[in-house]
Order: C-alpha cells, then structure tokens, then sequence
C-alpha cells in the first residue's frame, strides 16, 4: 500500500513523461510498492486494473464521476459509478484452449508487459504483437504453427478465449439516457480515471506548497506533513482560499 505523499509525488513525476502503457505500470507500482518490475510487468492486464481500483478507493473513494454520449441520441451523460460495485474475481486469469476445424490453440491473456510491446510496435503490427504474445502454443492437424499463420475466424476465437479467461480486464457499464432511454456500453478505465485524478491532485498540492512556503517559509515536508484539512485552514488565513 502507498504510505507516504512523496511517493505519489514520485510516481505522478514518472507519469508526466510516460506514454498511456506505461503510465498504467507505474501506477500499479504505486498499488505494489516493492513489487519488481518484471512481476509487475507479468501481472494480466485484468489483475493490474484490479490493483488500481483498489488503489483509486484507497485514495479518492468508491465514488467515480464518468462522462459518456449517449449512442441513442447524443446527450452528453454525466453519472458517477461505485466502485464497489465491481463484482470480486471468481478466480485467477490462465490458459485457455481454442479449437476450430484443424486447429487447436492455447492462449493466455495478455499481461502489462505485452501491452508494452504492442504499444512500442509499428501500428500495423501491434495486434500481431499481441496475438504472438498471446498464443502459447498452436497446432494444424497435429503439427506446429505459429501466431501470425492463424485464419481470421481462429483469431477472432483467440480473442474471446482471452477475454473471457480475464474479465477483469474489460469493465463495461450499460448507461440509460435520461433523454431518451437509450442504453449505452461505457468501458471503465481505471488507469485513465486514476491518471487524471492523481495528476489533479499533484498539481493541487504543489501549488498548496507554493502558497504555503512563500507565505509562511515552510518547507515541502513541513506542508506534507499537515493533514488536508489544517492545511486547507492555513491557506484559507493566507487569503488563498
């Protein structure tokens, strides 16, 4: 668990020059303080997204304000989502096999390190990317195969068979319009959500620091080290309210 601000200061600090891949694992490496990179790096992508929601209640709450278009009429939809309604996970992402026709495939889900990859590749091949990745092993009657020989039906398989081994990794919510009742799917995500919040907050509290120090002298600790609420009373005698 995160213990200390300077170590969110750090983190937001790592994501301001980080790409939306990379930014996701360091945030989950402020879920797992300590964790080494290549476990965190191994984590299905499912598993990760899990850490921060936790995290994000952790620091902000169960409550999240999310924004949609309604697909049925195009009002803007503003509605705030409970993370605590995010169902528990029935049981560890693993292996799955495909089969159609000739082919048997076993695939695993794709973890953060392979979204890494894919997201460093060309555009055109980052699915291939992530399908070989993927595919732990393929055969044709029997014989040896590799990812990018599959056909597009067995891919399309693949896909759903890795989808389906991690559904932690897509959290979809069915939003009704108040205008027209149309329901809309509004995919959840968390590392986006978390991003934003924590780079608010940062920036808050640096300029918190500023206020503070140019008025009172004090040091970047000595402001961390008051609780949210003195500190907003300092500023508020300050006149920075």
């Amino acid at each position: 668990m995160v213990s200390s601000v300077p170590e969110l200061l750090a983190g937001w600090e790592l994501g301001l020059s980080a790409d939306e891949s990379r930014r996701a694992v360091v945030l989950h490496s402020l879920a797992r303080p300590g964790e080494p990179a290549d476990r965190l790096l191994a984590t299905p992508v499912g598993e990760r997204d899990a850490d921060l929601l936790a995290l994000r209640r952790r620091l902000f709450g169960d409550a999240v304000p999310l924004r949609a278009t309604c697909a049925g009429c195009d009002e803007e939809l503003e509605f705030a989502f409970d993370l605590a309604a995010v169902p528990a996970p029935a049981g560890p992402a693993g292996e799955r096999r495909v089969t159609s026709g000739d082919w048997s495939v076993l695939v695993r889900p794709p973890t953060a390190g392979d979204l890494l990859a894919a997201a460093a590749a060309p555009p055109d091949r980052a699915r291939q990317v992530l399908l070989a990745a993927c595919v732990v092993e393929a055969t044709r009657r029997q014989r040896p195969a590799r990812a990018d020989q599959l056909p597009a039906e067995v891919r399309r398989l693949v896909a759903e068979a890795c989808a389906a081994a991690d559904p932690r990794a897509d959290i979809t919510l069915a939003v009704a319009c108040a205008m027209c009742g149309h329901r809309t799917a509004a995919a959840l995500d968390i590392g986006a959500v978390l991003w934003a919040e924590l780079d608010t907050w940062a920036r808050g509290l640096l300029l918190d620091v500023h206020l503070l120090a140019r008025t009172y002298g004090w040091t970047e600790a000595e402001v961390f080290a008051l609780s949210p609420l003195r500190r907003r009373y300092y500023l508020e005698l300050a006149g920075h309210d």
